[in-house]
Formats: structure tokens, sequence, C-alpha cells
């Protein structure tokens, strides 16, 4: 199903053009004006800046010259190299700029019917979930007759320049755009995954064996239409843009245009098999100064290349910005990489399907504790429940749970003096099989995960998960943020992702004929021992069914086996609270499963909520008759619903 796309400042790019055309006019953009309000915020341009139409600068303008290429973009006098780098990676995916750029035919300069022209475009970026059409004029500052941001090699190309511009409005500047993380820029123009990997830890650096599970990891993310983009992080604000001996530029973002496996030398009939050496290309945004390492482009190396493999590599001699280089070089001298990741979410393909569960959700400041949206990390013990609480299971033995966390984008507010990103994250708690209402302390639940907190935009991990219910619960590191935010969840069968609502069982008409719960109990079963059934001496495939009022939770199938570690947390919300609860052992069979014994529990409220071992009994609570096998439990109970 295609995401919905809202209008930015509810502008119809269809209706506004339909209105130029009838006023005969060309269309001027009320909300991002061509004057100095949107160039900057802080400080001016040194020098007088000009606003011109495509026309104005030559004589042919055009939306793309012979189609779109990585090699068209150059980076102006604005500080975004990040951003002409997520441009580069976007030309190389047909699939992925045909939806930045919609319409893109029709949207192209018609010379033969000029009549028909309006100086209107539009661009759509993915914003928390959202495709946002993002409506512009086609002026376009300038200084001296040329552009003086993002530009194309060509004079009389412009999809550069204008998505430039419409990516401006969204930040609310051009300064808005100076300084930022291409990995954003690409989540922006597809909503693809981000995970960013630090290269500097050693460990690519100097274990091969590391270092060929990421080439094989990356080169895999490449060939599924995923993009890649990396840079070497400057010590100092004075080492910016410092070359290194080897030609690289320090904080500076470069895209990777190419990954392969690259042979080495001719092969021939007799000895059919040639030698791989692992590649990279990359592309400056600067449009020149490379790489003066091994494999530059005038590198003697390339001699053990044959003429054939240089022509599918597309290797030129010549001073483009664009290099290859070995991917052990690459390890060695880039130290932050970004992969964005496009999931795949469909049946119709080769390709492993995900299933995918997302949620927009809000960090919210209330008073009242009981409504607050905005506890803090898991530091803030007192707060830290108050925010959002999604809930998903995992159905397998165990499945690789991807999790993305965004926050929304910052810079709108950079000419108000702020700007910065929240510093974000998220834990993972296992909960009890049952549990349909938030927590509220803990109690029993495990930590089973956390993200790393960063005062980043994007926020990924992959974990691998085994079977059962987890709440997933999403925190900036401070509380009292109002923030919104974007949460996704990829497993490999569906997960039941949902956002836990409720505090506690409302009043219902159901509440009101059989009264409202009086008491919250959480039982846990931690293993059962000895369990011995008849006429099978080698053991049983044991299970275990908790059983309160009319409620009923069963535990996973143990086979062959007469002790098990069960681990199974169960919460009931009890109005009878006289009425026992019960813990059965049951042997699964294909025609009729075998009862093989059970403990019944009355759970008082000062419960300590100690660990018990206990006897097995029969089902007959009168004429009780121990059973072979011990069950150990613990029971925790409260008159306050909101304890556990």
């Amino acid at each position: 199903m295609a995401s919905p796309v809202r209008h930015l400042k509810h502008q119809d790019y269809s209706q506004l053009k339909s209105e130029c055309r009838k006023a005969g006019k060309l269309f001027e953009d009320p909300e991002f004006p061509a004057a100095d309000e949107s160039l900057f915020y802080s400080k001016a341009p040194p020098h007088r800046i000009e606003w011109k139409r495509p026309g104005e600068l030559c004589d042919d303008p055009h939306l793309f010259v012979d189609g779109i290429s990585h090699h068209d973009l150059h980076q102006g006098k604005l500080g975004n190299c990040w951003f002409v780098a997520a441009c580069s990676c976007l030309a190389l995916r047909k699939s992925l700029w045909k939806k930045v750029i919609p319409q893109w035919k029709e949207q192209e300069w018609d010379l033969k019917r000029p009549h028909r022209y309006s100086g209107i475009f539009h661009f759509q970026f993915w914003c928390l979930g959202d495709w946002v059409d993002v409506v512009i004029d086609d002026r376009l500052p300038t200084m001296d007759g040329d552009l003086i941001y993002c530009h194309s090699n060509m004079k009389n190309e412009f999809w550069s320049a204008l998505l430039e511009k419409a990516y401006a409005k969204l930040a609310g500047t051009y300064e808005a755009l100076d300084g930022g993380s291409t990995a954003d820029a690409i989540v922006d123009f597809t909503g693809a995954v981000t995970e960013s990997l630090d290269l500097s830890d050693g460990k690519y650096k100097a274990n091969i064996t590391e270092q060929t599970k990421l080439f094989e990891e990356l080169l895999k993310v490449f060939k599924r239409d995923g993009l890649i983009c990396c840079h070497l992080k400057a010590a100092s604000s004075r080492d910016m843009e410092a070359v290194t001996p080897m030609g690289l530029i320090k904080g500076h973002a470069y895209s990777v245009t190419d990954i392969k496996k690259v042979s080495m030398g001719e092969k021939t009939l007799c000895f059919g098999k040639t030698s791989k050496l692992f590649m990279i290309r990359m592309r400056n945004p600067w449009g020149k100064r490379e790489w003066r390492g091994a494999w530059n482009d005038e590198s003697e190396e390339w001699r053990k290349v044959s003429k054939s493999e240089k022509g599918k590599l597309g290797l030129t001699m010549r001073n483009d910005g664009e290099f290859w280089m070995t991917f052990e070089d690459w390890c060695s001298n880039f130290t932050h990489v970004d992969v964005c990741r496009m999931i795949n979410t469909s049946y119709l393909t080769q390709h492993k399907t995900w299933e995918k569960g997302e949620a927009r959700g809000q960090w919210t400041n209330n008073a009242d504790a009981v409504l607050n949206r905005s506890g803090g990390c898991f530091n803030n013990k007192s707060t830290f429940f108050q925010n959002p609480q999604y809930i998903f299971e995992v159905k397998k033995e165990e499945d690789d749970v991807l999790i993305s966390l965004q926050q929304e984008d910052q810079r709108i507010h950079k000419k108000f003096g702020k700007g910065d990103n929240f510093i974000i994250g998220f834990e993972i708690l296992k909960v009890e099989q049952n549990r349909q209402y938030r927590i509220h302390k803990m109690q029993g639940q495990h930590r089973t995960a956390s993200s790393a907190y960063m005062n980043l935009r994007s926020i990924f991990l992959r974990k691998v998960l085994k079977r059962g219910r987890y709440v997933l619960i999403p925190t900036t590191f401070q509380p009292g943020v109002i923030c919104e935010f974007n949460l996704r969840l990829y497993t490999d069968v569906p997960s039941d992702f949902r956002e836990l609502l409720q505090d506690k069982p409302g009043g219902t008409c159901w509440n009101f004929l059989l009264g409202y719960p009086k008491r919250v109990s959480q039982v846990v079963v931690r293993s059962i021992e000895g369990v011995e059934p008849q006429g099978k001496a080698e053991g049983a495939d044991l299970y275990v069914v908790i059983k309160c009022e009319n409620e009923r939770v069963r535990s996973e199938v143990h086979e062959n086996t007469s002790s098990a570690v069960i681990d199974m947390r169960a919460i009931f919300y009890r109005r009878r609270i006289s009425e026992p609860i019960a813990i059965q052992v049951w042997g699964s069979r294909i025609m009729c499963d075998q009862f093989l014994g059970q403990v019944l529990l009355a759970a008082s409220p000062n419960d300590p909520g100690e660990e018990q071992s206990l006897q097995l009994h029969n089902k007959d609570e009168q004429t009780a008759q121990e059973m072979p096998g011990r069950i150990n439990v613990k029971v925790v109970s409260s008159d306050d619903l909101l304890d556990l």
C-alpha cells in the first residue's frame, strides 16, 4: 500500500500550476520567497544575491540533460557536501529518484510549447512515515550570473538546484542545510532504515574475517537498492576539511557509487579461475580531489586488471572526484559508514520479505503522571514507564528483529536558536505472555535489549530475540522533552505490533455485570522437575497451563523431557480473589493430551513474592494426591491495579 502524500503549507502543485496558466504568469512562492529570509537566519552572504530563473541563466534549460547521473552534481558555497553526497546516491537508483521527483517528464521544459511553462516544480520527501509534497518556484540564488549552491556539470541542467531549494524550504532556510547528515538526507529521499557503523574501533581494520563479513553485507545492501555513504571524522573543528596524505578530506561526506569483486588477470581456457579483489568506488561531492593511494586512477595496479574488466568497472582516468580503492584500504582510512537499507516488505520478490510494524508517536509533557508521555531514559526510574509503550510478539523460536526510531527533523527551529537533535534511544523488555496493558513498574520484566542513546535523527538496532511477548519503549534521554517520532519494527513473521494505550481494564458493561477487578497478580513459572508420566519412562513432551478465572495461558512444548526451564510469565486482573490460580502440567500427545498434575495457588495481598518449589497434585482438591514432580513458581499480587 502506497504511503499517503500530504502537502507542505497546504500547497497543491496541480492547482497552483493551473491557476498560473489561467492567469498567464509565472509562479512566485509566497511561502518561500526569493528574499534573504529564505537564504539565512544568522549571517548574510558576503556578496549581493540575485534570484534568477533558469531561463535567465541559459537559453535551453532542462530538468535533466542526457538523463540523471551521480556525476551531475557539484557542491556550491554552502557547507552541504552531505546533501550532495546523498543526491549522488539517489541518482544511482531510478526507482528511488522517480519518487522524489514525481511526474518528472511532465515537469520538464517543453521548448515546443513554452506557453505551458509556469515556473513551478514539486518534489517529495519522506517525513516520519508520510510523503510530503513540497512546491517551489524556479527562482534560484545566484552571484555574478552563476548558481551559488548545488549545481550540475551542465550549465543548462537544473534538477539538483531545484531539489536543493525544495529541501531548503522543508528545512526553513538554505542556511539550515549548512552542516548535516548524508544518512538523514537519504532517509528523507527514500524512507530507508539507516544503520551507522563505527569503523575506527579496530575490528574492521585488523580482522580480515570481520572485513569480509562487512564487505558481503554492504555488497548485499547495494545490490538490493540500498544506499551507502561514509566519512573520515575530523578530530576538531580546526581539522575540518583538512586533506590527508592520501588525498581524503576530513569531515567530508563521500557517497559509495559501486561495490565489486574485481577479477585479477586474464582468464584462460586452461586456468578458468582468477583471483578476486574486494573493491569499493567512492565519489567526492566537490567533483575533484581523489584518493592518492593504491588503485587510484593512474595507479600501476590497474595493469593487473584486464581491459574488459576495466570496461565493466567504468574506469575513467580523470580528476572527476570518483575513484576506486580496496576494501581493506577503505576500512583503514574511513571512520564511519551509514548503511541505508531498503527493507523489502513485498511478497512479489525473490529476496527475503520482512513483516513491518510502524507507528507515529509523540513524547508529550503533562503534569498528570498518568497522562505524561515523556519520562526520559531508564535512568529516570520514577518516570521511565510514562513513555509511549509498544507491544509485539516473536512467534518463532528465534527471530532477527530490526528496529528503527526516528525523531522529527529539528532544522526548522534553527532560525529560533534551537534545531539540535535530541538524544534518543529505546529499551526492549520481555513481558508476560498475556500482557494487554501498560507497564507501570519493573516487576519481573527482563531488559532484553537497549539501543545506544545518541543525538542522531535515527537510531537503529538489529537483535535476535527468542519466542515471547515484548514491550518496546522509545525514549528521549532527558524527561520532559516534546517531540514527534516514527517507530518501525521488522520481523520474519507478523508480530502484532501495536501501542499499549490503556493503563488498566476499562469500565465496560462486562465489568459492570461481573464486577470490576479487585486485584492484579503476576504468576511466574520458572521450571518443572521430575515429572514422570505413566507408561513413558524416557520422558514426555511437556507444557504448562496457567488458569485464572476464565483466562488460560499456555507455554510452548518442551520435548522428550522430565524436567524443563519454562520461564513463563502471565498477569491476571482478578475479580474473584478467593478463586485459586491453577498451574497445570500436561503431556502433549497426537490424539489426546495427558494431564500430569497441578498446583493451586491463592495469592494474598501480603504475598512476599518469593519463589516456591511446590509438589504437583491431581485435579481433585478435596482428595489431593501427590503426583511425581515439582514446579517452581512465584506469585506477586497487589490491590493497586497500576502497581504491576
